[in-house]
């Protein structure tokens, strides 16, 4: 499914819509070049979520975490752009951040991937002669939810 993201208030629309969906154990896998949205998108489902503070980029500290009430459920915002082997993953404890959490991860490759999930819905993000937009695909657990 292809949707159109012309500025800040789509891909706004588009992390509400995620948001209001999400269970633990999914995975919102977001891929997509340097500049393409993803941090953006993670910080409209963060903040569709109920998060009312700042959502930094977790460039540098890989994950970060955001636990009930701030939020209406755990869930983890993972970058993983700065590994360079998909054991790296493992050696930070991913799964045990996961565990009862939702994740937003960005650079999801890095990782290792995680389509092969049936909680993963995969965003593609692009820009294409000045049109941004994403490509979705739902893993078995989405196909009876409309993000």
């Amino acid at each position: 499914m292809r949707v159109d993201l012309p500025d800040i208030a789509a891909t706004e629309a588009l992390g509400r819509c995620i948001a209001g969906v999400l269970r633990p154990g999914d995975v919102v896998a977001l891929t997509g070049g340097l500049g393409a949205g993803k941090t953006t998108l993670a910080r409209a489902i963060i903040a569709a979520l109920g998060h009312a503070g700042e959502v930094p980029s977790p460039s540098f500290a890989i994950i970060e975490l955001y636990e009930p009430p701030a939020v209406r459920l755990p869930l983890v915002h993972a970058d993983f752009y700065r590994l360079e082997d998909p054991s790296e993953a493992e050696e930070l404890g991913l799964d045990d951040y996961r565990d009862g959490a939702a994740m937003v991860a960005e650079w999801p490759e890095h990782a290792g991937g995680f389509a092969h999930e049936p909680g993963c819905l995969s965003i593609a993000l692009e820009n294409v002669d000045g049109a941004r937009f994403a490509i979705v695909e739902r893993g078995a657990d989405w196909l009876e939810r409309e993000p």
